[in-house]
């Protein structure tokens, strides 16, 4: 599913947060060699992403920056970031480093193949076409000795938590492609939960609303954790106001309860059995729009707000009812939904206000399944 086939809520998009007031974050300088950062890698000091961020480098702009090096010339700083258990994760840098590392190494991670120099005029004609192993021993030490300058980034306290890390990875990240919110959740909050979804994203009945091929930015996995984070008491206890949907998310994932063994075996289950229901008793368009308040006419886009109240509507539905759930006419009962102007108002304008939430989520127990939010 591409972003043309996702429903843009601008509110959502913009939503960020700020709570440094109540972090103490540190920062210091230091010069590493390529050889450290390497050696690093190879140990699992520098933590790699469950499911790593793409290398989106092409061979000419790796080749560039393996000259650059050549020639001695400066290049950008690093940012990492140290976690409580003294791991660091790689915050800005992550190309560079993977360019040296799969050149040192003697393969080019994007393809499988021997990493040799690209051939374009852009690139010295004493290193054309050139892999690592074909370098003169001088060059090969100049490579690995080289330091590139890191900024490491620390949070003192509080120790257990470590939402603060998002805001770093959120603000400092500049790669060629600035990391989507899930990304950086990938890689801040590993454990059980993270996990998880990943595994929960392959789901076949979720594959089926989503398409075949997972999201490389990682948009639908955060559509499962949307629907998990809404699904709580928290949320359902909120009072008057907005709430962030970052923060939301960011504290759910950093949460050590959600990352019990047992609760994540059950947030899986629970999914997995609301979605299956979801696709056999509603159907292809369950998280689609109509138009204009016309039943007759379907807009084939995706709505986050349609998906989590239905979602998380029919988990709760599943959770009182069990097997007396009606599912009669479901499809024809979510239209009837659909037409309603205070329901379309709940997923549309105001949408992370508490009020649009417990709003939206009411309507499709009391429409759909003849029972209340309670």
């Amino acid at each position: 599913m591409t972003d043309q086939e996702i429903e843009n809520l601008p509110e959502e998009n913009e939503d960020s947060y700020s709570n440094d007031d109540i972090y103490n974050i540190t920062s210091w300088g230091a010069d590493l060699s390529f050889r450290e950062l390497i050696t690093m890698y190879e140990e699992d000091e520098l933590i790699k992403p469950e499911l790593q961020r793409h290398y989106v480098w092409d061979k000419v702009e790796a080749s560039r920056f393996i000259e650059s090096l050549l020639l001695g010339l400066p290049v950008p700083s690093i940012f990492l970031a140290n976690t409580s258990d003294d791991y660091k994760l790689i915050v800005d840098g992550y190309q560079r480093i993977m360019t040296v590392y799969d050149f040192v190494k003697g393969i080019w991670t994007k393809d499988g193949r021997v990493f040799r120099l690209s051939n374009s005029d852009k690139i010295n004609e004493r290193w054309k076409g050139k892999s690592f192993g074909e370098l003169s021993s001088a060059e090969q030490r100049k490579i690995r000795s080289t330091t590139i300058h890191a900024i490491v980034f620390e949070q003192t306290k509080p120790k257990e938590n470590d939402t603060s890390l998002y805001q770093i990875f959120e603000r400092i990240n500049t790669g060629g492609r600035a990391l989507a919110a899930q990304e950086i959740r990938n890689c801040v909050y590993q454990g059980n939960l993270n996990s998880m979804l990943i595994d929960a994203n392959r789901n076949e009945d979720w594959r089926y609303f989503m398409g075949g091929d997972v999201d490389s930015r990682m948009k639908d996995m955060e559509f499962i954790l949307r629907y998990l984070a809404l699904n709580t008491d928290k949320v359902k206890n909120a009072q008057k106001g907005n709430i962030s949907l970052k923060k939301l998310l960011n504290e759910y994932m950093g949460d050590e309860q959600n990352n019990t063994d047992e609760k994540v075996r059950s947030l899986k289950e629970t999914f997995a059995r609301t979605i299956s229901f979801v696709r056999n008793n509603i159907g292809d368009d369950a998280f689609h729009n109509i138009v204009s308040g016309d039943r007759s006419k379907i807009r084939k886009r995706f709505y986050p707000t349609i998906f989590d109240s239905i979602m998380v509507g029919t988990t709760i539905a599943l959770e009182h009812l069990g097997d007396d759930i009606p599912i009669a006419n479901l499809e024809e009962k979510r239209l009837d939904l659909l037409q309603i102007e205070e329901y379309r108002k709940f997923t549309s304008e105001g949408t992370m206000q508490a009020d649009s939430i417990h709003g939206r989520i009411s309507h499709v127990l009391e429409v759909m399944y003849g029972i209340q939010y309670k």
